[in-house]
């Protein structure tokens, strides 16, 4: 058993890919949420790396759940519930590698809907075959989490913000790009103008 660690690596990285590969026989696996930073930024600071869970889904969620439907109409599963049974809080994963896998779908984040043609791309080595671990880039999950705006929220682009100071006009421009309803686009839109009154570009 490891010892349950909140402190996120690329190596949880490519073992969450890796799990999600191999139970929805899957060759693309999606990474959103504050830890798809680690595709692009492996070593960032420890603050953006601390938490006790990766956020992913298979590129064939819903073809699998298709299936899964013919076989047992009466009760289908879901893919981000099979996840969370296989890989999530509690569950032998958790107990082995120290964190747990969140399922999640492709409606989880608030992203641009253009997201994909930024995307991060990384191969990862599953078996005998490759798949592709796919994030947001870092300025669009930044979106996200200003969609959102939790106090956790807040302090991510806070501390992403002052080790690597983000393009705000840029943030502003995919703000308006989301399909956020006004008032939570007004209120992230808010946040970036305190951004911008914030020292920035600290070393991390």
């Amino acid at each position: 058993m490891t010892q349950q660690s909140f402190v996120r690596t690329f190596e949880d990285l490519v073992e969450t890919v890796r799990a999600i590969a191999r139970l929805f026989e899957t060759d693309k696996v999606f990474i959103i949420g504050s830890q798809s930073i680690l595709l692009s930024w492996p070593d960032a600071p420890v603050i953006l790396r601390t938490s006790g869970e990766i956020d992913a889904y298979p590129e064939n969620a819903r073809l699998w759940e298709i299936t899964q439907k013919e076989l047992d109409p009466d009760f289908p599963p879901e893919a981000s519930e099979e996840i969370n049974a296989f890989f999530g809080e509690g569950s032998d994963f958790h107990r082995n590698h120290g964190f747990y896998i969140d399922g999640v779908d492709e409606n989880t984040a608030r992203l641009p809907p253009d997201w994909n043609t930024r995307a991060i791309y990384k191969e990862v080595d599953v078996d005998d075959r490759t798949v592709l671990a796919v994030a947001p880039c870092p300025e669009d999950a930044i979106v996200s989490k200003l969609a959102r705006l939790s106090d956790k929220d807040k302090e991510f682009v806070e501390a992403y913000h002052a080790a690597r100071p983000l393009n705000l006009d840029v943030i502003v421009e995919r703000i308006k790009a989301t399909t956020l309803e006004a008032e939570l686009q007004q209120r992230a839109i808010g946040f970036v103008n305190h951004l911008a009154k914030q020292p920035s570009g600290l070393s991390g």
